[in-house]
């Protein structure tokens, strides 16, 4: 087992078992996969929760016109899936204008798989953080009608806050709902070292399971600011933080945690 202060000489030592709290790659040109070889580490993939999405009739209580809004806020690649089903479901024609903000250059290349990516006006933070994503936000701010991507049952309250503090004219649009997983067979299977959580569900999703959980000395890994204070809520000790300037993504925080840095 590895302490959470544990050096590289120590960590050089050992086979360590990472689980990433999210589905597998499906790629195997993956940085994970990379990360797994170059520091000889086990890495098991199991997502957490899963996704159900809220029906064209659910969407419409809601009262969102959504030709009317002209910027699109993504923080997940989730979002864009259930954003783009969504119209589809209901037949809804894009506006060709529409703004898409993004968290990340990863999430905004993820519209590729969904319109002419060139053609339209999609704009992403700078470092994969809140803030970056308020600097692009910034500059339409008092022009735009946004419509901010989410879960029925997690938002980002940063962003919320956000965006009623700059009078932002904007509508939270539930899409989706997060459910917690049954991730008990995957523990039984594997004991594992450092642990990976991406949403404040996924947190919630291990407590659901183990209602009696103590972290001992596994090492927590917390995707976005979100995650890391749930997590720390929960009484959970965080190591590996990400984004942060250092680690604009999972993979380079463990990298960096791997290394030593």
């Amino acid at each position: 087992m590895v302490k959470k202060e544990a050096k590289v000489s120590t960590i050089a030592k050992e086979t360590l078992t990472i689980l990433i709290s999210q589905p597998k790659p499906e790629s195997e040109k993956s940085p994970y996969f990379e990360l797994e070889r170059k520091h000889n580490v086990k890495l098991v993939f199991h997502p957490f929760i899963k996704i159900e999405s809220l029906t064209p009739k659910e969407f419409r209580s809601q009262k969102i016109n959504m030709l009317e809004q002209t910027g699109v806020i993504f923080t997940s690649r989730n979002a864009i899936d259930q954003y783009f089903k969504l119209n589809e479901e209901m037949r809804l024609a894009i506006n060709q204008n529409t703004k898409y903000f993004c968290i990340s250059e990863a999430v905004a290349l993820y519209l590729q798989k969904f319109i002419l990516y060139r053609k339209r006006k999609v704009f992403f933070g700078a470092d994969g953080t809140n803030k970056g994503l308020f600097d692009i936000l910034q500059k339409t701010k008092d022009e735009d009608k946004i419509l901010y991507v989410c879960s029925e049952n997690q938002q980002d309250a940063e962003i919320v806050n956000w965006l009623n503090e700059h009078k932002v004219d904007y509508r939270l649009g539930f899409m989706y709902r997060t459910v917690s997983n049954d991730i008990k067979e995957v523990f039984k299977a594997h004991k594992f070292d450092i642990i990976c959580f991406f949403t404040r569900s996924g947190v919630k999703s291990l407590h659901e399971n183990f209602p009696k959980f103590k972290q001992g000395d596994k090492v927590i890994g917390a995707f976005g600011n979100n995650t890391i204070e749930f997590a720390q809520e929960s009484k959970l000790v965080v190591t590996i933080k990400a984004p942060v300037p250092k680690s604009p993504s999972m993979v380079s925080a463990l990298e960096n945690y791997l290394s030593g840095k």
